[in-house]
């Protein structure tokens, strides 16, 4: 145990997971695709206002929100992002219909008849995007050989619009921000179907994470930042919005629960790498732990294909500790599902990692010496652990004979 650590018992609180459904429900009928989250920063600064937290709001909207704690230096921050997927008009076409290109990295077979808001310096209008040849009773069997990809779909604008010209004078340009209807479902089982749960999910549980800290009369170790980031989904992330003070930096975000991954639908989801490379050491055993000595169900994984708010920390330069926990989502970046028992155990598990003692000290300082540097496994206690077994007589052989038989 390092020298100096301050013994806190880390246990997780209570949930109001009444208050975090009902906030994920608020979040997602707010339009945000990233680009157009002024309106969602609103809420979540509202909603901070009415706990009695305060915050500050970058130029373009990024939320850093604080919970004192004990001492300034070593702090640590949870992020999730407001922004979602969406669109923006690419061009005015002849026929009437708007051609599309995506925000965010999501697959065009997803946007086949979604319904839309379009958004203008005139006022919105409602849509739905749809492929070229969009009705059998036309085309047969073209509409099932049709190919997939955004330069394959069109939006059609509920308003009379028979060209390019009628577009125009609806007041719809090209650039204008098209966000996507997230028609969520909250069933009795628990079960949550919708667009965009990525990572309005993460910011509710966040919010309900606050509530149950700001109940408790205990002091967290060091200062608790909660950061809300408006650019996530085309990479930007938390790149603008740590101060020095912060030392670790864990991710809220969906885990993808799909054939050949490990995340799960249930519990908590813990990353130990994604496309960026692996997660910190440290704090990654640090939230393990924390689930063991709390009964958190939990669950690793590694994803190749993704990237978190914490990524774009440290390709700016930051020099924090990152992790990332996960609820499991089936479907991600289409039409999600997720469950109710994992939002309340990454809820469970905030509250105890922000209650938890600090076990790296060192950690208060951007830039010190040897003394109290953290220690991973080498090859000398792997030895210490786990000598060697002598193998029984013949079991080189039999270990042949088995593939033999294989063979």
């Amino acid at each position: 145990m390092e020298t100096g650590k301050i013994d806190l018992p880390g246990h997780r609180l209570d949930i109001d997971v009444v208050y975090l459904r009902d906030q994920l429900r608020a979040l997602l009928e707010i339009a945000s695709p990233t680009g157009y989250t002024d309106t969602i920063v609103r809420h979540v600064c509202h909603e901070l206002e009415r706990l009695g937290v305060r915050y500050d709001l970058t130029r373009r909207g990024a939320i850093r929100a604080r919970i004192p704690g004990a001492s300034q230096l070593g702090a640590r921050a949870i992020v999730s992002h407001v922004d979602t997927l969406g669109a923006q008009v690419k061009a005015l076409k002849s026929n009437g219909r708007v051609a599309l290109v995506p925000i965010g990295t999501w697959s065009a077979r997803f946007a086949e008849g979604a319904r839309v808001t379009v958004f203008t310096q005139k006022g919105t209008y409602r849509g739905t995007i749809l492929p070229p040849k969009a009705s059998g009773h036309t085309y047969g069997d073209e509409v099932d050989t049709a190919p997939i990809g955004w330069e394959h779909l069109e939006l059609r604008v509920d308003a009379f619009a028979a060209n390019a010209r009628h577009l125009h004078r609806l007041g719809i340009e090209i650039g204008d921000f098209v966000a996507v209807d997230p028609q969520p479902e909250f069933l009795e089982n628990g079960f949550i179907v919708s667009r965009h749960l990525d990572d309005k999910a993460g910011v509710a549980i966040m919010l309900a994470s606050m509530k149950a800290l700001l109940a408790t009369d205990t002091v967290p170790p060091v200062d608790l930042f909660w950061l809300f980031t408006i650019a996530e989904e085309v990479g930007h992330g938390a790149a603008a919005v740590l101060v020095p003070d912060i030392a670790s930096l864990v991710a809220i975000d969906n885990g993808t629960s799909a054939p050949g991954q490990n995340s799960a639908e249930y519990g908590v989801t813990i990353a130990m790498a994604d496309q960026t490379g692996p997660f910190d050491y440290h704090l990654t055993r640090k939230l393990v732990e924390l689930c063991q000595e709390n009964d958190i169900r939990y669950q690793k994984d590694v994803f190749r294909f993704y990237r978190s708010d914490s990524a774009s920390a440290i390709e700016a330069g930051e020099d924090v500790r990152t992790a990332l926990i996960t609820f499991g989502v089936s479907a991600s970046h289409g039409y999600e599902r997720i469950h109710m028992h994992a939002l309340r155990s990454l809820a469970e598990l905030v509250t105890a990692y922000g209650l938890s003692g600090v076990e790296i000290p060192r950690d208060e300082h951007a830039l010190a010496g040897l003394s109290g540097f953290t220690r991973q496994p080498s090859e000398h206690d792997a030895a210490a652990l786990y000598p060697a077994v002598e193998l029984p007589p013949g079991f080189d052989d039999l270990e042949r004979d088995e593939d033999d038989e294989e063979e």
